[in-house]
């Protein structure tokens, strides 16, 4: 029996795909993994793996015995802006098809992986797993991985919730992992005082202002219904050139038209919004294929937020992020944690965290997640969704839906000094309303 572990640099041959699949859909039916429960055919295996070879953060490890494909897993790289995290790296889509186990094949893939992450500069490494995968978790352990945390609604499988385990293990030498950890800052240290300004620095979160347009007026909907919009300023350009005189930097639009239409319908407010400040714009709403999102990129809009598109037509979102790098967002939109689609009128039966994972393989920049139930309520973030979300991916999560206080917001950073993933917030009514002021907001992020 001859064992190899590498990692892939280009594209597998059909032979190989055809055993990478096999043994991907042999893991699954025997207990889930990818984030699929159930076999998606191996057309789509193919294009997820043939996609991940285009994310500069992954690298894919394949496990070999006797030159057949039997087992894979992925080293994640936090995205570069993160740095405070370039020294971590995550282990995931780990899995030994069933008929390859008991061999000592697994404890091969993940040592070939941590020396893959020793040479990329990583000093830990990070893992998750369920609770019911019993051989992986004594495995992990043997190699050195510490149990540091348990997520109690980590899965649903088979109407049962099951709990994730954490695990990371130190990559670095004898001596310097005893200047990492005599490094630690301890409550009662009693080192110097951290300034506000570097906890600014360090923790702050963004702030996304939204201009939401029907008819060509800045509205703002309760929990996205049409019938219920409170209308706010008929020249949205000028609406802008406000935040960013306020302080802001960043500017957050939909098209509730095009939303409902599946095609830009606000296009003269938005380009007067473009052309009236010199904010980044991300743009959502109607945004459906690849000649619109060319149009609007060119037209000046900084990233452009894909919805409903990404339920329905997941590889126009892949190949809109190959062929537009750090330009594309997803934007999931949940009732409830399911997905909903075609400005929030239907309700998909597939789960807001699945497809998180899903675009985050198909390389988006970063995710925008609304809880469609609080969004125009004033009643707060849901951050348990929220955090949960961004726990499990490796690019930004951007809050949005129901921010109506400040407090709204303090609770947010609270959450985001321990959920990093959390990258910013978007807020509406209650800056239009008054009840936020852009300044405090600003204060209580400690970002623009």
């Amino acid at each position: 029996m001859t064992v190899v572990c590498e990692r892939v640099v280009s594209s597998l041959s059909p032979d190989d795909m055809e055993a990478l699949c096999e043994a991907v859909t042999a893991g699954i039916l025997d207990g889930g993994g990818f984030g699929w429960l159930q076999p998606p055919g191996n057309q789509a295996l193919e294009r997820y793996f043939e996609g991940l070879l285009l994310v500069q953060e992954r690298s894919l490890y394949v496990l070999r015995e006797d030159g057949i494909i039997c087992g894979a897993g992925q080293l994640v790289r936090p995205p570069s802006s993160y740095e405070a995290h370039a020294a971590t790296v995550n282990l995931t889509g780990f899995f030994v098809a069933p008929y390859a186990r008991g061999r000592g094949l697994g404890r091969a893939l993940i040592q070939a992986m941590i020396q893959g992450a020793k040479a990329m500069g990583s000093k830990v490494i990070n893992c998750d797993v369920r609770e019911t995968h019993a051989a992986a978790i004594g495995l992990f352990r043997s190699l050195g991985f510490e149990h540091w945390g348990t997520h109690p609604y980590y899965a649903r499988i088979g109407g049962q919730t099951v709990r994730g385990l954490f695990f990371s293990k130190l990559l670095a030498g004898e001596h310097e992992a005893a200047r990492w950890q005599s490094s630690i800052a301890a409550p009662d240290a009693g080192g110097a005082p951290v300034s506000s300004e570097t906890t600014k620095s360090q923790q702050g979160l963004m702030l996304y202002p939204a201009i939401d347009l029907k008819d060509g007026a800045c509205v703002r909907l309760r929990r996205g219904e049409m019938e219920d919009a409170t209308h706010y300023s008929d020249d949205p350009a000028a609406q802008a050139k406000l935040f960013e005189e306020a302080g802001c930097r960043h500017l957050h639009v939909v098209d509730l038209n095009g939303a409902f239409a599946g095609k830009s319908t606000n296009v003269p407010a938005i380009e007067s919004i473009v052309k009236a400040t010199g904010l980044p714009v991300q743009l959502g709403g109607g945004i459906r294929d690849m000649a619109a999102i060319e149009r609007w990129l060119e037209a000046g809009v900084s990233r452009i937020i894909l919805g409903s598109v990404a339920v329905k037509d997941p590889e126009l979102v892949r190949q809109a992020a190959r062929a537009f790098p750090g330009q594309i967002v997803a934007g999931i939109d949940a009732r409830q944690g399911r997905v909903a689609t075609e400005g929030w009128a239907e309700v998909s039966e597939l789960e807001a965290n699945d497809l998180a994972l899903r675009m985050e393989d198909a390389g988006v920049a970063a995710i925008i997640f609304t809880e469609i139930t609080r969004d125009g309520m004033l009643a707060g973030l849901d951050l348990e969704q929220t955090a949960d979300m961004a726990r499990r991916l490796s690019i930004p999560v951007i809050a949005s839906g129901g921010v109506g206080t400040l407090d709204h917001l303090r609770d947010l950073r609270t959450i985001a000094r321990d959920v990093p993933g959390i990258s910013g917030a978007i807020v509406g009514r209650a800056l239009y309303d008054g009840r936020i002021s852009l300044k405090d907001a600003l204060d209580v992020l400690g970002s623009c």
